[in-house]
């Protein structure tokens, strides 16, 4: 079972979320925070295995619960939601170590899905946003990031670099080993030896290195 966490403080919206997930099989609802204090605190207590974190709050926002989150042991992965395609604070909270993001207008089906989907270690990018979070990352930078981002995949092994690329273009596990003609398992341990050289904690990162070498 996937432990999940909602949070949001608008109480319609926490009670929505939790019926969606409520009523699938292999989750199980574990609480609900309306802000971002009582969400880091959720995490310590419950142990969740995914967090749907909203980002603005009261208290402490998505962005400060996110980046306290991901410092915990063991910490839980967090799906940022947004009502906004180009909200600034999300670009910083994928930054800071969410796995992914995704509109609050996604399908319920989507929703379910990136909650599997990041649990089993893959990221979840809204088609929607992604395009545009990944240019303001990158405008944001200083000049040359291109040459850094570069340096940084020097150091990877041809596969890895390959299979970096797949991740880059938002493919899951299973898809970058049917491209690749490679088993689910060596993937995931070509991604893990990604987190180590590239000094990544989660794929969105990952594919933001990627993004600015030029490759995707």
């Amino acid at each position: 079972m996937i432990r999940v966490l909602v949070v949001d403080d608008d109480p319609l919206v926490r009670s929505a979320l939790s019926l969606m997930l409520g009523g699938q099989p292999d989750l199980v609802l574990v609480g609900e925070a309306g802000n971002g204090a009582e969400a880091v605190a959720a995490v310590e207590r419950e142990r969740p295995r995914v967090v749907l974190m909203d980002i603005r709050m009261p208290v402490m926002n998505g962005l400060d619960a996110t980046r306290a989150i991901v410092e915990l042991p063991d910490p839980p992965s967090v799906i940022v939601l947004t009502t906004f395609h180009a909200d600034e604070h999300v670009v910083a909270a994928v930054a800071a170590g969410a796995d992914g993001f995704l509109l609050k207008d996604t399908p319920p089906h989507e929703i379910v899905s990136a909650v599997r989907r990041v649990a089993n270690g893959e990221a979840m990018l809204s088609p929607a946003v992604t395009r545009t979070v990944l240019d303001r990352i990158r405008s944001g930078q200083p000049q040359g990031r291109s040459s850094v981002a570069e340096q940084r995949l020097a150091t990877l092994t041809l596969r890895e670099r390959e299979v970096a690329v797949c991740v880059g273009r938002g493919l899951s596990n299973a898809e970058v080993a049917r491209e690749l003609h490679l088993s689910v398992p060596t993937v995931k341990a070509h991604v893990s030896r990604l987190f180590d050289k590239l000094d990544s904690t989660n794929r969105v990162q990952i594919a933001m290195v990627v993004h600015d070498a030029g490759l995707v």
